[in-house]
Formats: C-alpha cells, sequence, structure tokens
C-alpha cells in the first residue's frame, strides 16, 4: 500500500458487525483509530457500516438504541460474507474493522487474503469487553489481523502469552481501553437512591438461576421501598444480541408470584444513560460493571450463584467488589481494589482520554507503510486441516478462502423480480429468526422436562 500523504483524500473505513454491540465497538473503534491518523482529521474519514446477516442482526430499534456512534441506522447496510468480501475489492478501503464473533474473524482474514488485492487494507479487530472464557480459541481464530486490541494491559499480557505460546506471532497485540467507557464522575443527589441490576442475556443459563435473581431484586425492592430499582435489560423479546436470551427476564417477571413493587422497573436503552442516575450497579458478570467503575459508581458483582468461570465472575476476584444479596440488603457497598483497577482498562483515573493513542498510531505506521505484508493468520488448511475448512464452510468460503460455488453470484436487484426476491429473502430471515430466537430455545426447554 503506498503511503497516504494526499491530506484531502478521505480515509475509507469498513466496519463488518454481526451483533448490536459490536456494531458499537467497531464504529466507535474505527473513529478512535482513524480520526488523526496519515495526516487527516475527523471530517476526512468516511466509515461505512456492514452488518453480516446471521441470527443476531441488530433491529433498527437496537441500532437506534446503542448510542450515538456517528452513522446513523439508515446508513448501515446488511451483507453476506461473500458480498462483504466483494465489496472490500470493489470499494479499496484503507481501513477494515472486524467486529465479529471469532469464527467469522477467521474467516474474513482467509477471504481477504484470497482476494490478492495489490494494496490491501490495514485490518483491525478486538473484543468488546472482558475476555473470560475460551481465550485461547478466540484469540487464535483473530490471528492474522494487522492490530488485535487488548481492552486491558490485564489482558495484553494474557493475548500474548497466547500466541508466543504456540509460536505465533505477537505484534499485532495492542494495548487500549475498554471501549464504552464514558460519563461524568458518579456524584450522590440528595433525595435519589437507585441501584440497577444489569442484566446478561446468557448468565446465569438456567431458569432457576435466572429467577433468583429476579426475586433477589425485587425482594431488595420491597425491603427499601425509598430507592428506586431498576432491572436494565439489553434487548426485548424476540430481538437478538450478543449472545442468545432463551429466558428473558421480562417472562420471567410476568411470572412472579407477588407481582412488582412500585419503586420496581425494566429499562432499556443506553447503558450510559441508566449510568447517569445510578447510586450503586449490581451485577453477576457484565462489562456494566467496568463502565460503573470507570466512572466511580458503587459496584457489586455477586457471588449468590457461586463464583465460577461459567458465570465469568471469576474475572472479578481481587477486585473487592465480590459480595452477596444478603450483604447488599443489609447496606454494605463494595470498595474497588485500587491495583485491580489499575490493570483492568477503566482508566478511573482520568487516562481515558489517551487510551487509544498508541493503537491509532499503530495504525497510522501501517496506513503509511510502503506495502503491507500479506495476511497470515495462524490456522491454514496446513496446520488446522480438520478445523479452518468447517469455519470457512459456515460463511460460504472454501479452504483457501475463494467463495464456494454459487455463493458469489451477485444480488439482483431493481424491476419486479428483485424486489420479489428481496421479499422472499426478507421472508426466510424472518422465519429463521422466529426459528433459533423462539421455536428453538422452547423445544430444548421442553427436551430438558
Amino acid at each position: 500500500m503506498p503511503p497516504r500523504t494526499d491530506k484531502t483524500t478521505a480515509l475509507r473505513v469498513a466496519v463488518l458487525a454481526d451483533s448490536d454491540t459490536r456494531w458499537k465497538w467497531g464504529a466507535l473503534t474505527a473513529r478512535r483509530l482513524t480520526t488523526g491518523a496519515s495526516g487527516t482529521s475527523a471530517q476526512h474519514v468516511e466509515i461505512t457500516g456492514l452488518l453480516l446477516r446471521g441470527r443476531a442482526t441488530p433491529t433498527p430499534r437496537q441500532l437506534a438504541e446503542v448510542g450515538d456512534v456517528g452513522i446513523g441506522a439508515d446508513g448501515v447496510h446488511e451483507v453476506t460474507a461473500v458480498e462483504f468480501l466483494h465489496t472490500v475489492r470493489d470499494e479499496g478501503y484503507d481501513v477494515v474493522v472486524l467486529a465479529l464473533v471469532g469464527g467469522a474473524v477467521q474467516a474474513m482474514l482467509h477471504g481477504l487474503a484470497a482476494l490478492r488485492l495489490p494494496a490491501r487494507p490495514v485490518v483491525v479487530t478486538g473484543y468488546v469487553g472482558v475476555v473470560y472464557e475460551k481465550l485461547a480459541d478466540g484469540l487464535l481464530l483473530r490471528h492474522g489481523a494487522d492490530v488485535v486490541l487488548a481492552n486491558s494491559r490485564h489482558d495484553a499480557e494474557r493475548f500474548r502469552a497466547v500466541y508466543e505460546g504456540v509460536g505465533a506471532d505477537a505484534s499485532a497485540v495492542t494495548e487500549a481501553a475498554l471501549p464504552f467507557l464514558g460519563g461524568e464522575p458518579h456524584r450522590p443527589q440528595e433525595g435519589r437512591d437507585t441501584v440497577v441490576f444489569a442484566a446478561q442475556p446468557s448468565v446465569p443459563a438456567s431458569r432457576a438461576d435466572r429467577t433468583y435473581l429476579l426475586r433477589r431484586l425485587v425482594e431488595h425492592a420491597r425491603l427499601h421501598p425509598d430507592r428506586e430499582v431498576l432491572l436494565k435489560l439489553r434487548s426485548k423479546p424476540g430481538e437478538h444480541t450478543t449472545h442468545i436470551e432463551e429466558l428473558p427476564y421480562q417472562r420471567l417477571a410476568e411470572r412472579l408470584p407477588g407481582g412488582l413493587p412500585p419503586n420496581f422497573r425494566l429499562v432499556y436503552g443506553h447503558m450510559g444513560e441508566v449510568l447517569d442516575r445510578t447510586d450503586l450497579l449490581v451485577t453477576v458478570s457484565s462489562t456494566a460493571a467496568l463502565e460503573s467503575l470507570h466512572r466511580q459508581i458503587p459496584t457489586a458483582v455477586l457471588t449468590d450463584l457461586g463464583v465460577r468461570e461459567t458465570l465469568g465472575n471469576h474475572h472479578f476476584t481481587g477486585s473487592g467488589l465480590l459480595t452477596s444479596w444478603d450483604h447488599l440488603d443489609g447496606g454494605f457497598r463494595p470498595e474497588p481494589d485500587p491495583a485491580w483497577l489499575a490493570g483492568q482498562g477503566v482508566a478511573a483515573d482520568g487516562t481515558y482520554a489517551t487510551a487509544y493513542d498508541h493503537a491509532r498510531a499503530r495504525v497510522d505506521a501501517l496506513l503509511d507503510a510502503a506495502r503491507l505484508p500479506d495476511l497470515a493468520p495462524y490456522y491454514t488448511p496446513a496446520t488446522a486441516a480438520g478445523y479452518l475448512p468447517g469455519i470457512l464452510a459456515r460463511h460460504h468460503l472454501a479452504p483457501d478462502g475463494h467463495p464456494l460455488p454459487g455463493a458469489g453470484r451477485p444480488r439482483e436487484t431493481g424491476g419486479v423480480r428483485g424486489a420479489m426476491r428481496d421479499a422472499v429473502r426478507e421472508a426466510a430471515r424472518g422465519a429463521y429468526r422466529q426459528g433459533v430466537q423462539r421455536v428453538a430455545p422452547v423445544i430444548r426447554r421442553m427436551g430438558e422436562l
């Protein structure tokens, strides 16, 4: 890629995301890493939003609620994996941000490599939040990108250890900070006492555990009628998020004996806006806890269901935040450990404004390079012959990264035939979503009876 020396030429960035939260991460990351990069300024960065079609493709409402990322919902378009690769080939992007699950990142890396572009884009990927499960698997699926963002010093050290431990190049690992931090520091207000429970779509997973947490939250509201108790939800029933939610709290609340007290409410919307009025944030392991810590809001991580890897709250060992509903009912407020905080990317010390400087400088240097090396993921048909082909096939790519026969046909647009084809496609997508979001969970629950 020739150096970008023309400051009047717009820097062109594509963000490919597969869920609402990853779209927010990808769009914010694109702006943070390219504003001011390679001699450009904010007005010289053009970002194209693309959504990878699948079960978690966000709805317009979800896109609208992720907050201000500088790109309206009407400026984001759905694509298949093959369509995305064709777009990159035809549009000549300077930077591509892959805001995807690990397998999709790996597929796109191989697909981009197979394009053999004379001047390929800088490829960036990373994680939305804390990495507390599938560390090796997720990291190796992301290997091959030019920049693999780590959201804290703790994660950067672990990422490098994994890559070096398998003999892979670890130079792409780049420390930054957690992505969704912001807002004013917490200031108690006279007459306000708001407790917020940050729900998670898949943690915990069982009906009994989720009902227990809901019951304790409602009991807390009854014990403290002077407090406003909010259950912050990620999505409405039937919508998909980054993780599958088979047992929405909304449905469980409808069946709760005794109903809900008047000081208890279910809320949606942008987490930052909810935190504006939060005096205590309670969760099992949501990254909302780290957003809360950044703003110096009292934060509690529950131990009621144990401290377990499957829950993700093991990440908070040593934090000083682990406690139970019994203690919170009695008025206890955890105090975070300063040493633990320093390594977690929450930038509670006020350094968030500069947290992405190193990553931005790395992207800038890559943009100015005379030529970028070929993309070289750790997994290849030679090193992972029993694993990689299946990952690529899910995105209609052959083991060499090229589209499978028939997968690359251009979409028919315009005219009656194009309109009919779009209608059929939309109906099929609706049926698919209905199946994976509503019918399949019911069948799985019936199988557990």
